[in-house]
C-alpha cells in the first residue's frame, strides 16, 4: 500500500477535529458541576450534540488510518511492479477496496490514489515552517506559576526568639488589640505576635545606640572648625542631663513611630483605593449590566491588574469564599470589616444588602459610582487649594527666610552687634536649617497622601 499526501492531510485534519471537539468539551463539563437547575438541560443537549460529532469523527479514523504505510520495503522494485499490477487490475476489473471490519452503511470512503511516489518517515519529517509554528505554539502556552510564601527575614526571626513568648502574652490579654486590627487592614505581612516582638528588639537596640551616643557626647563634642570633635568642657550637670536625655528619647521614641507605623500605613493604603475606588465602581457597573454572578465581578476586576490596591482587597473577599467558605453576602460583610477605606466599606455594605433585598445590581453601581465620582471631584479641588498654600509656605520659609537671616546675621557681625558668628558658621546654619526644613515638608506630604 502507497501512503499519499492526501492520506495523512486527512488524518491531520480528524485528530485536529478531536482536538478541537475535547477543548470545547473539558469546559462544558466543569461548567455543568457548577451550574443550576435550568442551565444544565442548556448545557446537557449542547454536549449530546458534541459528543455526537466526536463520535462520527472518530468513526472516520480507522479509514484512514488503513490507507497509511510507513513501512518500506525491502525490495523497491518488486514493490512498485505489486503496486502497479494492483493499479492496473482496480483499473479493468473495477475492485473495490477491502473495507473495514466496522464500516457501517451510509458512510463513504473519499481520496484520491496518486502512485507517482511513495513516502518514508524520513520524506514525513516536518519542514522549517512547521518547526518555527510548533515552536512558537509552545511559547504560547500558558505556564502555571505558584507562589511562594515568603519567609520572615533573619531580623524577625531574632526578634521573635527574644521575645515571641511575651508578644504571645500580650496578644492573648487583649493589650495591643487596636494594633492587630492596623495590621490587618494596612495588608502589612507581619502577624500581631512577630510585629510586636520586632518592636520591642528594635526599641531595646535603640536604647543600646542611646547610651552609646549619649556617652560619646557626655565626653565629646562636635565643633563646626577643624579638628570637627574635641573634648567637651561643659558642666557636669549639663552633660549628665545630655547623657540621660538622649539615652531616654531614644527608645522612646523608636517605640511610639513603630507602634503608630500601622495605623499611618491603613491611612495611606485607604486613601489610594479611595482614589481607585470611582473608576472601578464604573467597571464593575458595566460588567455587572451582563447578568454575571456577582461575585465573578470581582475575579474580573482583579485579572485587569489596573488597580493594585483594590485588587489586594478584592482577593481577600475572594479568599473568604473560596478558602474559607463563606457566601458572598457573609464575606462582603466580613471585607467591609478589614479594609482601610471607610468609601469602601460603604461600598461592600451596601452591595450586601442589595444582594440580599434582589435589587437591581447596574442600577446600584451606576448610582454610586456617580457618588464617588462627585466626592472624588471635590477632594480634588481640596487638595489643589491645599498645594498651592503649602507652596507659598514654602516658598517663604526655604528661599525668602534664610535669604533674610543669612543678611541680618551678616549685618550683625560687620556692625558688631549681638554674637560674632564666622561666615562658615553661618553657612552651616543655613544649610542645617533649610535642610530640615525640607525633610519636615516631604514627611508631612508623605502622611497626607
Amino acid at each position: 500500500m502507497i501512503t499519499t499526501i492526501g492520506d495523512l492531510q486527512n488524518l491531520k485534519e480528524l485528530l485536529s477535529k478531536e482536538r478541537k471537539i475535547f477543548l470545547e468539551l473539558s469546559p462544558l463539563q466543569k461548567y455543568l458541576e457548577r451550574a443550576e437547575a435550568g442551565e444544565k438541560k442548556i448545557i446537557a443537549s449542547q454536549m449530546a450534540l458534541i459528543k455526537q460529532e466526536l463520535r462520527r469523527t472518530n468513526e472516520q479514523i480507522p479509514f484512514a488510518l488503513n490507507k497509511i504505510n510507513l513501512v518500506k520495503s525491502l525490495n523497491p522494485k518488486k514493490e512498485e511492479a505489486t503496486n502497479e499490477g494492483k493499479d492496473q487490475k482496480i483499473k479493468k476489473e473495477g475492485i473495490q477496496a477491502k473495507k473495514p471490519s466496522n464500516f457501517k452503511a451510509g458512510q463513504k470512503i473519499t481520496g484520491k490514489v496518486f502512485t507517482e511516489k511513495a513516502y518514508s518517515l524520513k520524506d514525513l519529517k516536518p519542514t522549517r515552517l512547521e518547526k518555527l509554528t510548533l515552536k512558537r505554539m509552545k511559547k504560547q502556552e500558558k505556564k502555571t506559576k505558584t507562589k511562594k510564601e515568603p519567609k520572615p527575614n533573619q531580623y524577625t526571626r531574632m526578634a521573635n526568639r527574644f521575645f515571641s513568648d511575651i508578644s504571645e502574652k500580650l496578644v492573648n490579654e487583649k493589650k495591643f488589640k487596636e494594633l492587630e486590627r492596623d495590621l490587618i487592614k494596612a495588608n502589612l505581612q507581619f502577624t500581631p505576635r512577630g510585629y510586636i516582638s520586632v518592636i520591642f528588639f528594635t526599641t531595646c537596640i535603640a536604647f543600646i545606640a542611646g547610651i552609646l551616643v549619649g556617652l560619646f557626647f557626655f565626653f565629646f563634642n562636635i565643633t563646626s572648625t577643624l579638628p570637627i570633635i574635641t573634648k567637651t568642657t561643659a558642666e557636669m550637670s549639663s552633660r549628665l542631663l545630655k547623657l540621660v536625655l538622649i539615652t531616654i528619647l531614644s527608645p522612646l521614641l523608636t517605640f511610639l513611630i513603630m507602634y503608630n507605623y500601622p495605623s499611618l500605613e491603613k491611612s495611606s493604603t485607604g486613601t489610594r483605593i479611595e482614589e481607585e475606588l470611582p473608576f472601578a465602581t464604573i467597571h464593575m457597573s458595566a460588567i455587572s449590566g451582563s447578568m454575571i454572578d456577582p461575585s465573578k465581578i470581582f475575579d474580573i476586576i482583579i485579572s485587569t491588574h489596573e488597580y493594585p490596591f483594590l485588587e489586594k482587597e478584592f482577593k481577600k473577599l475572594i479568599n473568604e469564599i473560596n478558602l474559607y467558605g463563606y457566601d458572598l453576602v457573609n464575606a462582603l460583610r466580613n471585607s467591609a470589616y478589614n479594609t482601610p477605606s471607610k468609601k469602601l466599606s460603604e461600598l461592600f455594605n451596601g452591595l450586601a444588602t442589595t444582594i440580599n433585598s434582589g435589587g437591581y445590581l447596574p442600577e446600584f453601581f451606576d448610582k454610586r459610582s456617580q457618588t464617588l465620582l462627585f466626592e472624588n471631584r471635590l477632594e480634588q479641588e481640596k487638595k489643589t487649594k491645599a498645594a498651592e498654600t503649602f507652596m507659598d509656605i514654602y516658598i517663604s520659609m526655604v528661599v525668602a527666610a534664610p535669604m533674610i537671616l543669612m543678611i541680618l546675621l551678616m549685618m550683625m557681625k560687620i556692625s558688631g552687634l549681638g554674637v560674632a558668628m564666622s561666615t562658615s558658621m553661618i553657612t552651616i546654619i543655613m544649610v542645617v536649617a533649610v535642610t530640615m526644613i525640607n525633610i519636615v515638608f516631604l514627611v508631612f506630604l508623605q502622611l497626607k497622601r
